[in-house]
């Protein structure tokens, strides 16, 4: 009779490869002789360390879903009485097992020598910018310190007539290992080689300009194309303008940090502008077209209306700044917010006093009052009344 090799290790007919790993995976850890030296332990280690080898082999694990058993040829030793390392080729399978291809002895994978060419690191420079500057973009030439490529030996690190030469420690793997002992035995470390320091070849003769590394620091101009509608912390990437790679690698990004300069008269929040407007309390009371500046559009004729009072607020549509998106196309632009303020006057002559003071006798506003939540009357005449009471 066949025997059931997804009920050894706990699993569905349909579990996937790694759900059969992971099931002999925890089993073994528990049933290994080395963790549970007791007799039933060493059978049932026997059990399903067959089944992980029928269930893990596509060919066996299919003659098992047709009904029948891999391990009846004799080929193998029984679940119950084998070798309980039979169904391997050796511990490195074992350790294959619990580990992946991590270690073991002859078992696992290696990583390899490592390129000596690296990408470069991105490089960062702040760039002041005038608030006209950021509203109508600008080109700006820079200048950055950054590494670049060795002209002498052009990225290899070596001196001119010379080449690399395979590490003689590891043999050009990269990467030497080193045997410890655990409860499984043997195993296997890999580090990176301390002498090529995991390239897996060595300079006997490097460059006299660069040392080997394949690249020199070097003072460079850069023209920056800033877009309209930037703003203060806003980044501008330039590609591959960056740190050139150890080895003459590609060049990392270049990123322009906007630093934006305050302006005498106008405010930012986000691409509206605000400014303040002051205007004698005449015009106030009149109301007149004046001309004023704006920040892009150059003169712009401002309607005040009559009777405009202090700390009120104009706003002009699409006056502010552009609009930048992420994109970095700019769409639609935002709009400039003018506060009045009404000056009044702080020294009159004889003849301007005499003037105000008629008008005031028009007007019925020989004496003040302070309103009252609004209602008619005075504060002052509210408390009169109340004191007569």
């Amino acid at each position: 009779m066949a025997r059931d090799y997804y009920g050894t290790l706990g699993v569905a007919k349909n579990a996937s490869d790694q759900e059969i790993k992971r099931a002999y995976r925890k089993m073994a850890r528990e049933l290994h002789p080395d963790v549970n030296p007791s007799e039933d332990a060493q059978h049932r280690f026997g059990e399903v360390t067959t089944a992980y080898e029928v269930l893990s082999d596509p060919q066996k694990r299919k003659i098992v879903d047709l009904g029948g058993d891999p391990m009846d040829s004799g080929a193998r030793g029984g679940g119950g009485g084998g070798d309980p390392f039979s169904g391997f080729g050796g511990l490195g399978d074992i350790m294959d097992a619990f580990f992946g291809a991590a270690g073991g002895q002859g078992g696992g994978s290696r990583r390899g020598p490592r390129s000596r060419t690296q990408p470069g690191s991105d490089a960062l420079i702040r760039l002041g910018l005038t608030l006209e500057e950021c509203a109508t973009g600008a080109d700006r030439e820079i200048t950055v310190d950054t590494a670049i490529v060795c002209d002498l030996c052009r990225g290899g690190g070596t001196a001119e007539g010379t080449s690399t030469k395979t590490c003689d420690t590891c043999g050009g793997a990269g990467e030497v290992q080193s045997v410890q002992r655990s409860f499984l035995g043997q195993v296997v470390t890999a580090r990176p080689c301390p002498v090529c320091r995991g390239f897996g070849e060595v300079i006997p003769d490097p460059c006299r300009q660069c040392g080997g590394d394949g690249r020199v620091r070097a003072r460079r101009n850069v023209t920056a194309k800033i877009p309209p509608g930037v703003g203060d912390g806003m980044r501008i990437r330039l590609s591959s303008q960056g740190e050139v790679g150890p080895g003459g690698g590609p060049a990392g990004d270049l990123y322009v940090e906007i630093d934006e300069a305050p302006h005498e008269v106008f405010v930012r929040h986000g691409n509206d502008l605000h400014c303040n407007f002051r205007i004698p309390m005449t015009t106030a009371a009149l109301g007149a077209t004046i001309p004023i500046e704006t920040l892009i559009d150059g003169d712009y004729e401002l309607d005040v209306e009559p009777g405009t009072q202090p700390a009120t607020e104009l706003v002009l549509t699409g006056k502010g700044m552009p609009r930048l998106r992420s994109s970095g196309r700019v769409d639609g632009r935002g709009d400039l917010h003018v506060h009045v303020d009404v000056v009044v006057p702080t020294k009159l002559d004889d003849a301007q006093r005499d003037l105000l003071i008629e008008l005031a006798q028009q007007r019925g506003e020989e004496v003040p009052t302070l309103a009252a939540n609004g209602k008619p009357g005075g504060l002052f005449s509210k408390l009169r009344t109340k004191n007569h009471r």
